[in-house]
């Protein structure tokens, strides 16, 4: 056991599934994966391990943050020797003219926060998906018949701005949409050698303020997870 995952060694999959929602993390489990055994309720962040057509996949919540996944992660990876790390989460779109319910499969993230600025001692690094992962979800999407955009995302510390042209410069720059979480994690997927992925759903339009419903979310989440569920079928 680590000190926030209450998993035995052997009950997390190679391949795990990071929603920050660890509700979604327990729905996903109960609907999509056969014989679901729940291995972690440390601080009500669920996880659980099962089967999705006879491979062997777990779903872990990872909170709301970078500070908060870097924990999930980092246990994960050094304690349960986890090899394929995909983010399956919502982001805010910075692009009028992208709709809500896109799918985005996150190329690179930049970011706002001090965290690789820290690592690095003030030098600049790089955040990039594995690309392995991104282009085998690229191609499992178009099999499924779903649209999905690839690009630059934005890994933000903040949630509510008070200054409305503070995204101006991202968007010049063509970034997609703002997360929370994916800068950290694939800065810590590359610096422990292993995989990283964020497959993420556009939930809301930050520059237009228009706002998915609750339905409209829920519909689009499951074409998510069931791109990510067939990406983590063929790892090794």
């Amino acid at each position: 056991m680590s000190i926030h995952i209450g998993a035995q060694p052997g009950e997390i999959a190679e391949t795990v599934l990071l929603p920050g929602d660890p509700l979604r993390a327990r729905f996903v489990a109960e609907n999509l994966l056969e014989n679901a055994v729940c291995y972690n309720e440390v601080r009500g962040m669920y996880g659980y391990t099962g089967s999705y057509q006879g491979k062997k996949v777990s779903i872990q919540g990872s909170g709301m943050g970078i500070p908060s996944i870097s924990i999930y992660a980092h246990e994960l990876i050094h304690d349960y020797q986890v090899k394929n790390l995909i983010r399956v989460g919502t982001c805010g779109c910075i692009q009028e003219e992208l709709d809500l319910g896109s799918i985005v499969l996150a190329m690179s993230a930049s970011s706002d926060s001090n965290t690789n600025q820290m690592v690095f001692k003030g030098l600049h690094y790089a955040p990039t998906a594995d690309y392995h992962l991104l282009s085998l979800a690229h191609k499992k999407a178009e099999e499924m018949g779903l649209q999905v955009i690839v690009g630059n995302i934005l890994s933000s510390d903040l949630f509510y701005l008070d200054d409305p042209q503070r995204y101006n410069v991202w968007i010049d720059h063509n970034v997609i949409g703002i997360d929370m979480e994916t800068s950290a994690l694939y800065t810590m997927a590359a610096r422990s050698n292993i995989r990283a992925l964020s497959v993420l759903t556009v939930s809301d339009n930050i520059i237009t303020g228009n706002v998915s419903t609750s339905q409209e979310r829920q519909e689009k989440f499951m074409d998510m997870i069931k791109i990510a569920l067939e990406v983590a079928l063929e790892q090794e």
